[in-house]
């Protein structure tokens, strides 16, 4: 399945200041039924956003209006846990395009590029300028450059590399999933096969 081409994303982002976040906070086990990517956004931290009765809990950073935007900036490993995809079709349906950590779990990390959500790797401490910055600044902006790979807090110019994998770099700029950068290459394919 396509998703958004991700070149460079200049953005507001939400702080999630909380360490060790599995895939079940993400998305409940309970919401897993579905098939479809459709509809999951509805669920992201389902049992940290909403209490029993399905009111919203205000306390919950995805309930204040004060912060929005296409980033989540969390706490230390990110996404462990199961390899459910669904934490991550939850994430996009959501709206979001990029996670930023000092840490992701392996499987996680590899859902997210599969399905259009970078996954950031920064350094603890400036995971942490971040965290600080936007919790005292809902305002204040990130840019996320994947041909630099780069991210920038623009406040202050402070910035740091980040890596990705040159195949799912590629991917990610023009809204390929695996079977997209198949489809993409349909003529090579073609050409290959008649020669032989």
């Amino acid at each position: 399945m396509a998703y958004d081409k991700f070149t460079v994303l200049t953005s507001t982002a939400v702080p999630l200041p909380t360490d060790n976040v599995d895939t079940d906070q993400i998305i409940p086990a309970r919401f897993l039924k579905a098939t479809e990517r459709e509809g999951f956004g509805d669920n992201l931290f389902r049992d940290w956003r909403y209490d029993v009765e399905g009111n919203p809990k205000k306390d919950f950073v995805l309930n204040d209006p004060t912060y929005s935007g296409k980033i989540l900036v969390s706490g230390r490993n990110f996404g462990s846990g199961s390899s459910r995809e669904h934490a991550v079709w939850a994430l996009y349906d959501y709206g979001f395009r990029c996670v930023v950590s000092s840490f992701f779990a392996d499987i996680f990390k590899n859902n997210c590029l599969n399905i259009g959500v970078l996954p950031v790797t920064v350094s603890p401490e400036f995971s942490d300028k971040l965290m600080e910055t936007i919790t005292a600044n809902p305002a204040a902006t990130i840019t996320v450059d994947i041909p630099a790979q780069k991210i920038t807090l623009d406040s202050t110019g402070e910035s740091e590399s980040f890596d990705i994998n040159e195949y799912k770099k590629d991917n990610m700029q023009n809204g390929f999933d695996d079977i997209d950068y198949l489809l993409s290459m349909s003529d090579e394919i073609d050409a290959f096969a008649a020669d032989k």
